[in-house]
């Protein structure tokens, strides 16, 4: 008898808790996909763009982020849509750093922009073909130059870091440090001068794609384009362009 009331107990007991998820599920808010953007930029928006409206773009988008209001996206929507082909407006040439999320600090969706990463944010023969592809083949209108702040990749190329296949890339990196002016203490540790060296590896990285990409020089030359450079603060989120 104690068995069978047991038994009745917890099935009881069951049977409520199932009650309950089901009630607790009925319950969960909707989204409202209506309200959220589904779109991509198409071929005719992009046309459309000019280099500097690009550019107000992305301190927008940023002031957005900083405020943390970004846009609402429905980016199974977006996924879809993107889908018929891709127009990004910019192509963002930034460091692998984890702590700067290139779509995120710009406030982005699907199909808004190309990102290129490479420690230091250096353009070598492949990120120039990448940025050539981008301007030239895909009709963006503005190439932008990340560095950031607390650079590792900048850090070690103060240090003189050697190793494996990063000893080539600190190669391409050592320039800047060089010629960084700066009176104080020039050692990695020295977080003050290392983010100088953030800024002059920004602007050597700009001049080196004007020097080895004549169309990527042609199509700034005409307009068509604008190369130009900023800076990542982590601390307070925001982009300072050059």
């Amino acid at each position: 008898m104690k068995k069978t009331i047991l038994f009745s107990a917890v099935m009881m007991m069951l049977v409520s808790c199932g009650n309950q998820s089901t009630q607790n599920k009925s319950e969960a808010p909707a989204v409202d996909r209506s309200a959220q953007i589904s779109e991509v930029i198409t071929k005719e928006a992009q046309d459309g763009l000019t280099p500097d409206l690009v550019i107000e773009s992305l301190k927008a988008g940023n002031a957005r982020y900083v405020e943390n209001k970004q846009v609402e996206r429905d980016f199974e929507g977006q996924a879809t849509a993107s889908l018929q082909g891709q127009y990004p407006e910019a192509i963002i040439l930034s460091c692998i750093d984890s702590r700067v999320p290139v779509e995120y600090i710009f406030d982005k969706g699907i199909g808004d922009l190309f990102v290129g990463r490479v420690a230091g944010n250096v353009a070598d023969d492949y990120m120039l073909g990448s940025l050539e592809y981008a301007c030239g083949v895909s009709g963006s209108k503005v190439i932008l130059v990340l560095g950031h702040h607390d650079c590792g990749a900048i850090k070690s190329a103060i240090k003189g870091v050697e190793l494996g296949n990063i000893t080539s890339l600190m190669e391409e990196i050592k320039p800047s440090v060089e010629a960084t002016e700066y009176a104080g203490e020039r050692t990695y540790s020295n977080k003050e001068f290392a983010d100088a060296v953030v800024k002059e590896n920004v602007l050597q990285t700009i001049e080196e794609i004007r020097r080895d990409s004549p169309i990527l020089k042609k199509l700034e030359e005409e307009g068509k384009i604008k190369i130009c450079g900023a800076i990542y603060e982590m601390d307070t989120r925001k982009v300072h362009f050059l």
